[in-house]
């Protein structure tokens, strides 16, 4: 008989998918402060838009591959061929528009990483380097979330709507959104 329990995890996650349960194990909501990360769940989660984070995560490695390896400076220098090089590329979403603001973007970041010495420094500075704890999970966005969106629109962002920036405060763990009967809620 097998007596291994199985850990309790947030109601969303898609059990069948490994590379969910490893995510919402592994990364997700765990604070992060390695810049690099930060910029690559920032590329993501601007690729999300309309679409599920399962979908996106699904392509994850696809992404890397497309995108220097989420190196920043990489894609900052991305001209037209690049855009359309990435257009003909079917493991990754090919909207022109998402993948003209990854590029834009990825300019923005480097502007606030070089004002801000990281942008580690500059996207915990709202909540002075603490977790906020929010465990809702019809949460869609917050008053942290609208200000934060807000800067980066003002900075030239775009695809950085108020939602999708709570969906990677969540990921990156400035918002603890584990849910009370998740193992992990607890733990952050």
């Amino acid at each position: 008989m097998n007596h291994t329990r199985k850990p309790s995890r947030c109601f969303w996650v898609n059990l069948r998918n490994p590379v969910y349960v490893q995510y919402h194990d592994t990364e997700w909501g765990k604070p992060c402060h390695d810049d690099a990360k930060l910029y690559e769940l920032l590329l993501l989660e601007s690729f999300q838009a309309g679409l599920s984070w399962e979908c996106i995560l699904n392509k994850r490695e696809a992404f890397r591959e497309a995108f220097s390896g989420f190196e920043a400076r990489a894609v900052a220098a991305y001209g037209e061929s690049d855009i359309e090089r990435l257009m003909r590329n079917p493991a990754i979403v090919r909207n022109r528009r998402k993948i003209a603001a990854a590029i834009a973007n990825s300019r923005v970041y480097l502007a606030i990483q070089s004002e801000w010495q990281s942008f580690d420094r500059y996207l915990w500075h709202f909540t002075d380097g603490k977790t906020v704890q929010e465990s809702c999970a019809a949460y869609t966005h917050s008053p942290l979330s609208d200000a934060i969106s807000a800067d980066l629109k003002a900075r030239g962002m775009t695809f950085v709507g108020t939602t999708i920036v709570y969906s990677c405060l969540q990921a990156v763990g400035v918002v603890n959104g584990h849910t009370p009967e998740c193992e992990w809620h607890g733990s952050i």
